[in-house]
């Protein structure tokens, strides 16, 4: 009966947040709680939440403050040279361009929040491609998937949830996996050259005179994209909006509009008041020019300091915000400010964490997991056992794909951890290997940030689908296949 109600759960679990009946931190708290009760376990649902609750706390934590940390860094401007170097590199040629696409939206991932990584990379690159005539579904599969890898970044949300979901540590199940997510990342910028020559090839290497080259200039210069327009050096353009909503990776997408007009003008603070999003605006009041070696210096220092576990995650990222904070804004109001500006998404991610709590309390501690997997180890060919990991790479791109990470990492994970601890695989292994899909699921239609891709790459979501898919999980199959021959798997 217990394995019954532990899948109906799931199901009823995944259901209802994929056709958005429910929101994740509300099904995540409600539906295991009711289930609770039809278990006749109601009267013990207090003390599974607390346990939860005390378990994660550290992953909340490092989420709050890595979010706001990042946060901080694009404000001051830390992330502005990368752009405009990787501009002037692109030039004229559809090589570069593609390849300059693949490391913007790698590096701009940092900050764990896809919404923003796409943003900002295509109110960069949207001009270059437009003016040259390539193919914008290069430019957005190329993105999503350059995104999926660095998407397994502890504060990012998956490898967040695998650790909230198998209560182990996130730096154990992250650090071990770099080497593996380093052989994705070379592969996706493989895959962008490979694209970008085929691009010169059908292209060739365009010239461009003063006259153009100056107003592609001022084309991709980092304007508000929102309910306005990116503006072209003549004030005309057309432009995407975009509306802020909660979700563990990011943002949602509220609509998309199109329109014409000048400049927009940018906030005092680098963020649109209103459903927009300001982007890399080279004038907003936030910059902090005078001290960007400072930061520079502070990230390289906080990034070290996590691969080599120096200290907790957690610990590092509440020093480095507090440090950031501090420095760049010694002014009480500018500090608060900038944790507003960013308190809708911290509200969200760290949220859905102690809504977990929630969710595996009652799971683990109702039996339901236990039962599950008893009758998933007997379903499993005894062959396929001792590989449970392998499985969970497998499994994680279709999984991936065709539901959420809530769904995936919440709901089925676990399961497959109890059967592999069956057979004597490390929950560590299984939380690594159910990473390896991220790259093909940035392409999911469940995935909000993907419909700000294509809404302002005017890109229809059908030809990025069938454009990204294969290369996405074919740079799925090469972080699993590193990841076992490292064996970090």
């Amino acid at each position: 009966m217990l394995t019954i109600l532990g899948f109906v759960m799931i199901a009823t679990f995944l259901v209802l947040i994929m056709t958005k009946k429910m929101s994740p931190i509300a099904a995540l708290a409600l539906i295991p709680a009711l289930f609770c009760v039809l278990v006749g376990q109601g009267g013990q649902l207090g003390d599974y939440v607390i346990k939860g609750v005390g378990e994660l706390a550290p992953t909340a934590v490092m989420l709050m403050f890595a979010i706001v940390y990042f946060g901080v860094m694009i404000d001051v401007g830390l992330f502005d040279p990368i752009v405009r170097g990787i501009l002037r590199f692109c030039k004229a040629d559809p090589m570069r361009v593609v390849v300059g696409t693949a490391v913007l939206a790698a590096v701009v991932s940092l900050d764990g929040d896809g919404s923003t990584t796409f943003m900002i990379t295509v109110s960069a690159m949207y001009p270059l491609y437009k003016r040259l005539g390539m193919s914008r579904v290069v430019m957005t599969g190329v993105a999503a998937t350059a995104n999926g890898v660095m998407n397994t970044l502890p504060w990012g949300g998956p490898t967040s949830r695998a650790a909230t979901a198998l209560k182990v540590d996130a730096g154990e199940v992250f650090v071990p996996m770099i080497p593996a997510l380093g052989v994705g990342l070379l592969a996706v910028f493989f895959l962008a050259y490979v694209l970008g020559l085929r691009e010169r090839k059908r292209l060739g290497v365009l010239t461009l005179d003063e006259a153009l080259e100056s107003e592609t200039t001022s084309e991709t210069v980092l304007v508000k994209a929102g309910s306005g327009t990116s503006a072209t050096a003549d004030g005309t353009g057309t432009g995407t909006g975009t509306g802020k909503g909660g979700s563990a990776a990011g943002r949602t997408t509220g609509g998309t509009g199109t329109g014409t007009g000048g400049s927009d003008a940018a906030d005092d603070d680098g963020s649109s008041d209103g459903d927009g999003f300001q982007g890399l605006d080279p004038h907003r009041s936030t910059l902090r020019p005078r001290l960007y070696w400072f930061n520079a210096a502070l990230t390289a220092a906080l990034l070290t300091a996590m691969i080599m576990a120096l200290m907790p995650i957690p610990v590092l990222f509440l020093l480095g915000a507090a440090l950031a904070l501090t420095v760049n804004y010694p002014k009480m109001a500018e500090q608060k400010a900038r944790i507003a500006a960013h308190a809708d998404n911290v509200l969200n991610v760290s949220g859905m964490v102690f809504a977990a709590a929630v969710f595996t309390g009652v799971l683990t501690g109702t039996g339901m997991v236990q039962h599950m997997a008893d009758w998933l180890v007997g379903a499993i060919p005894d062959g396929m056992g001792p590989h449970m990991a392998l499985v969970t790479g497998v499994l994680s791109l279709p999984l991936t794909y065709f539901m959420s990470n809530d769904g995936f990492y919440f709901g089925v994970l676990p399961v497959l951890a109890e059967a592999g601890a069956a057979h004597g695989v490390s929950p560590l292994e299984i939380a690594r290997a159910s990473l390896v899909g991220q790259p093909l699921h940035m392409s999911s239609p469940l995935v909000p940030a993907v419909y700000v891709l294509v809404g302002m790459a005017k890109v229809e979501f059908g030809d990025h689908t069938k454009f990204t898919v294969k290369w996405a999980a074919l740079t799925s199959l090469v972080v699993l296949g590193a990841g076992l021959l490292f064996g970090i798997i």
